[in-house]
């Protein structure tokens, strides 16, 4: 058995060289080496979720078959924390900078072969892998030049908004690279972005720490059992909606057998000596309360990443004309990163989260009036505000982690940036997948209710399908096909006011959340003033 007290994943951290501050054009250069790589990282995976409905056409696959190119790029990216940093320990942070690079290199190269599904879905695979200590990395050069007083409360801010940027950022240029519609010209750009990317990581070195053995046996063993679980988790919520959950039974027995391979893994690490994760610390009140506010914000920011795309698509827009909507999100992302580095201080915390939850509510709130009539311009308001909202929140949350990590000793670093990424990645695709799934079982519900309304017989029903006969009477001539015909636009229109029901629903389901974590962050700022006021006086030293 082992003693609770013990250190999660070695004995202790390599120390890191003395601070030296480096001449303002090559601190800005780290700085700019950081916004490349997080942007590189964060624009593939928004390229890549911006363009599933049309990617099924160049690999010859269903819409459905393709879903799985999210899955295999999304499972590494939520996994591979657990052991990317113990990596970095062991074998140094030069080299696990340099090769890391080269891998994306190699593997954006190698993206150009795939022509047909199974290839793809094994170069998103190697994506996946290759991308995910990108995010290290950006973490690393933003702190990098900043003095240690800096690096919480400006670095983190810029790393975490320029990672967050990348997801509208992708969707509004977008059309601007499609210009011929091939999934190639993306390629292309990830594969010139990665190699600016190569040469600035070995232009502009990292300082080394030392190396220490950390790395065990049975490391291997819980990562393997973790990841098995992660992937599930990622593989279901992501295709969930899609097979949907009552018509594959084989998502349930994933789900279970996920959850099984989490518990195993976490009864192994409970009776290790030094533990890939000190899962006591990560089970005290402090650390579940971060966690569970880091997990209901990554669900409840899922209206803007599923939302918004999901309803335009249905409406019927082109990309083309998203793109505004979403040059504003992109911008309000980073006003909110910005933002968040010049007020961030860890007694204001509370007080940012309850302006982030305010602005998510309202922008959600004004989402749910939405009709089948809304424009992507109608939105730009509301989805700013929730754009504002997730970088104001994010970096105020990692450094409250981080704060509480490092006041328990900087060997539990470790374990809390696994659960931050981790949240993080698998937040936004359980937020993503429970969104899509509410819509899907909203609509089937508002449709069935519309149909009972509008039945054959009504009056109304009639008359409006005489209408719509009237208006397709210079295409078509025979009678029956007329009546045909306008009762399958009819239908169509049932389909689509449904649907935007369906959305309306979540919308305002998101904004009651938001309001109910509000009041709960409410009632605990208020516990906490009450407890200090009528905490005695500490006596004054002699």
């Amino acid at each position: 058995m082992s003693e609770s007290s013990a250190t999660p994943g070695a004995a202790a951290t390599p120390p890191r060289p003395a601070f030296v501050p480096k001449p303002p054009l090559l601190a800005a250069a780290y700085m700019l080496a950081s916004t490349f790589i997080a942007l590189s990282q964060s624009l593939g995976q928004g390229f890549l979720s911006a363009n599933l409905t049309t990617l099924g056409g160049e690999l010859g696959a269903t819409q459905t078959e393709t879903m799985w190119l999210m899955v295999v790029f999304m499972a590494p990216r939520a996994v591979l924390p657990l052991m990317l940093i113990k990596i970095r320990m062991q074998f140094g942070l030069r080299r696990f900078a340099e090769v890391s690079i080269i891998v994306y290199v190699a593997v954006a190269l190698l993206s150009l072969l795939a022509t047909d599904l199974r290839s793809a879905l094994v170069v998103e695979l190697l994506s996946g892998i290759a991308a995910a200590p990108l995010s290290t990395l950006a973490f690393l050069y933003m702190l990098e030049p900043l003095p240690p007083e800096k690096k919480l409360t400006i670095g983190l801010p810029l790393a975490l908004t320029m990672i967050s940027l990348g997801t509208p950022l992708a969707r509004a240029i977008n059309p601007l690279i499609l210009t011929d519609g091939s999934w190639t010209n993306i390629l292309m750009l990830k594969l010139g972005m990665s190699m600016i990317c190569l040469v600035l990581v070995y232009r502009l070195p990292l300082v080394a720490a030392e190396t220490m053995k950390v790395i065990k046996g049975m490391d291997l063993v819980s990562f393997g059992l973790i990841a098995a679980s992660f992937g599930g988790f990622v593989a279901c919520f992501t295709t969930g909606a899609t097979y949907w959950w009552v018509e594959a039974p084989w998502l349930g027995q994933a789900i279970a057998a996920s959850i099984a391979a989490l518990v195993l893994a976490l009864v192994i690490e409970l009776h290790r000596r030094t533990p890939l994760l000190d899962v006591r610390w990560l089970t005290s009140p402090a650390m579940l309360h971060l966690t569970a506010a880091l997990l209901i914000f990554r669900i409840i920011l899922s209206e803007q990443s599923s939302g918004a795309p999901g309803l335009f698509q249905t409406l019927g827009f082109a990309q083309e004309q998203v793109a505004p909507l979403f040059w504003a999100i992109a911008a309000a992302t980073l006003g909110g990163g910005i933002a968040c580095a010049l007020v961030l201080r860890p007694d204001r915390v509370p007080f940012i989260h309850v302006g982030a939850l305010l602005l998510i509510a309202a922008g959600a709130g004004m989402d749910a009036h939405s009709n089948s009539g809304l424009a992507p311009r109608d939105m730009i308001l509301s989805q700013s505000l929730i754009g504002f909202a997730s970088t104001l929140f994010l970096p105020s949350a990692m450094a409250t982690g981080l704060l509480t990590a490092l006041s328990k000793g900087p060997q539990y670093l470790l374990s809390f940036i696994i659960v931050f990424l981790s949240s993080q990645i698998l937040g936004g695709t359980i937020g993503a997948g429970l969104f899509r799934s509410i819509v899907t079982a909203r609509t089937a519900a508002h449709a069935e209710w519309i149909a009972e309304e509008l039945t054959t017989g009504d009056p109304l029903v009639s008359a409006r399908i005489s209408s719509l006969a009237q208006q397709l009477s210079a295409q078509l001539t025979d009678a029956a096909q007329l009546k045909a015909q306008a009762a399958a636009q009819l239908a169509a229109t049932v389909q689509r006011e449904a649907t935007v029901a369906a959305y309306n629903d979540v919308f305002a389901a998101i904004s009651f959340l938001a309001l109910a974590a509000l009041a709960v962050l409410t009632g605990h700022i208020l516990l906490n003033f009450l407890r200090a006021r009528m905490a005695p006086p500490v006596p004054a030293a002699h």
